[in-house]
């Protein structure tokens, strides 16, 4: 006898999991959307000359940004996004399989992959998953970086809902005043069970200067979060652009 009950591909409809990124709109109704932007940094020594790099990065489809690593005379860093992450393991793995990225050394410890992603009160999902991200990340006026994962303790999440709006907001009230500023900006990417080292969330903050990146991490460091709740911070990636695919 033939079920009564919808199914999609096999699934009961009842059962099928909403993961769409969610945002509101200004009348307060919720929106949707099932597409984000995928990101990953990684690092890498040995690089004594950067005009090849460069030429190889001019002639790839990706987006994709250079830079100078403040920490390594020979270290440069490099960041790729695309909406689709089987591009990360395909067209872009084939860039740094060959010349001149394959002569290389990678640091895997500062490898970070994350994905674009709304908590809710967005009105505009396009622009907070893909616009903003990808506008900060190749501004050629903002030219200095700090990349860094981060993992919550166990016991932020056994906070209430309230609890936990709280202290975020005392987070990211810092933000919006480096950003209302123009001193500092974000790019916050969620990386739960896409991170190596089992952490929850991957930091870029950039902007015109480096001073201002280093003090919002000063800031930050005097929160209930990150006093409190905060489990591991780092390690840091702190460079300069070199070259930037433009927009």
């Amino acid at each position: 006898m033939e079920s009564s009950s919808k199914h999609t591909q096999g699934v009961p409809v009842d059962h099928v999991l909403d993961l769409a990124e969610k945002g509101m709109a200004a009348d307060r109704t919720q929106t949707s959307m099932d597409r984000r932007l995928f990101v990953q940094f990684l690092a890498f020594t040995g690089a004594t000359s950067l005009d090849h790099l460069v030429a190889s990065l001019k002639t790839f489809e990706g987006q994709t940004a250079l830079y100078l690593d403040l920490n390594d005379p020979a270290g440069i860093g490099l960041v790729c996004m695309h909406e689709d992450p089987t591009f990360l393991v395909t067209k872009f793995r084939a860039l740094l399989a060959a010349p001149p990225f394959a002569s290389l050394t990678q640091k895997h410890h500062l490898t970070m992959t994350g994905r674009t992603y709304a908590i809710g009160y967005e009105p505009d999902l396009e622009e907070t998953l893909f616009t903003r991200p990808r506008s900060r990340m190749l501004n050629p006026e903002l030219a200095w970086v700090i990349w860094y994962p981060l993992r919550r303790a166990g016991t932020f999440e056994q906070l209430s809902h309230e609890e936990q709006r709280a202290i975020m907001k005392e987070h990211g009230s810092i933000g919006h005043q480096f950003g209302t500023a123009g001193l500092a900006y974000d790019v916050r990417l969620d990386c739960h069970g896409l991170d190596q080292n089992d952490n929850d969330f991957v930091i870029g903050i950039i902007g015109r200067e480096l001073a201002p990146l280093s003090k919002v991490v000063e800031h930050m460091r005097k929160t209930k979060q990150t006093s409190q709740y905060l489990e591991k911070l780092g390690p840091f990636f702190v460079g300069k652009v070199h070259w930037q695919k433009p927009l």
